[in-house]
């Protein structure tokens, strides 16, 4: 194979673009109807539904091909907000690194080593950019509601939901923030701890497309598990009706009172199995596409 063109920068802007880009597309085609799943999971409230009820709601008893297209509500939301989560998360995370790299390298090296130091700085710009994700959330919370409660549209359009709602559309924008920090620290602060210690990478750019994928595992089991409890409040949240009020707290207080400590977990199971693979792929393939792209664009 021919050596890459010299001159371009690697990990340039175009490059984060592309494969932080081509790893949202690619997440969404293949795994939409695993989230749907899992969200409808964990907004269920009731405990004498059927699992089939649950997961395919008023198609429980349809044919299969119509259960398997019950999965596919608010796919032009989940469109818009996947791709430019993926762009910003995976795009936009190494741009909070190089500042941090730059401006406080020598702090977090005396706190914590010069490797060790690596990797947390990795897992705070990841912490960073999860709490900036929040600018996303009306095209999140517009997916959820099509995911899990199609009925609080009421056949508006997405321009009349807009201008309806406007800032209702942030509902829970805290417990987002809440949610995504330790998430986000523990996605890449694992998948950087993965590549220092297991692989013993001096450039995380330089990793193969294997050690990036157990990278990635690490990384997104540590994200799950640590966000599974306000993930729950925060499609709780999320998936009420507009004109609901009811805020995380109260959402808490009658989980626990209701539903036990356990309901908290609801869904971690099969996130983990189905959900996890989603991170894993797109962060693998957005991992091993940035620097790829950077040596050529």
């Amino acid at each position: 194979m021919s050596p890459p063109p010299s001159g371009k920068g690697k990990d340039s802007a175009t490059a984060r673009l592309l494969g932080s880009g081509t790893s949202g597309i690619a997440e969404l085609l293949v795994f939409h109807p695993v989230d749907t799943v899992a969200k409808r999971l964990m907004s269920n409230k009731q405990t004498n539904l059927k699992m089939a009820e649950v997961v395919f709601k008023d198609k429980a008893t349809a044919s299969v091909g119509a259960k398997f297209f019950s999965l596919f509500p608010g796919l032009g939301y989940a469109a818009g907000y996947k791709v430019l989560q993926r762009i910003y998360k995976f795009g936009g995370q190494p741009y909070f690194n190089d500042y941090i790299t730059a401006n406080h390298k020598s702090k977090f090296d005396s706190l914590f080593g010069e490797r060790s130091g690596k990797s947390i700085m990795s897992a705070t710009a990841g912490s960073l950019t999860g709490i900036g994700e929040i600018v996303l959330l009306p095209l999140d919370v517009l997916k959820i509601k099509r995911q899990t409660n199609p009925e609080a549209f009421r056949s508006r359009g997405f321009l009349r939901i807009l201008a309806d709602e406007n800032v209702n559309l942030y509902r829970g924008w805290g417990w987002t923030a809440a949610r995504n920090a330790p998430g986000s620290f523990a996605l890449f602060g694992g998948s950087a701890f993965t590549k220092e210690y297991i692989f013993g990478l001096k450039d995380y750019n330089s990793a193969t497309w294997t050690q990036n994928f157990f990278a990635s595992i690490g990384g997104s089991v540590a994200s799950i598990t640590v966000a599974a409890p306000l993930d729950v409040v925060k499609t709780r949240i999320q998936n009420a009706n507009f004109e609901s009020k009811v805020g995380g707290v109260t959402i808490i207080r009658d989980m626990v009172k209701n539903e036990g400590f356990g309901a908290f977990f609801k869904g971690l199971t099969p996130k983990i199995l189905v959900v996890g693979p989603k991170l894993v792929f797109s962060f693998t393939i957005a991992q091993s596409l940035i620097p790829f792209f950077g040596k050529y664009v």
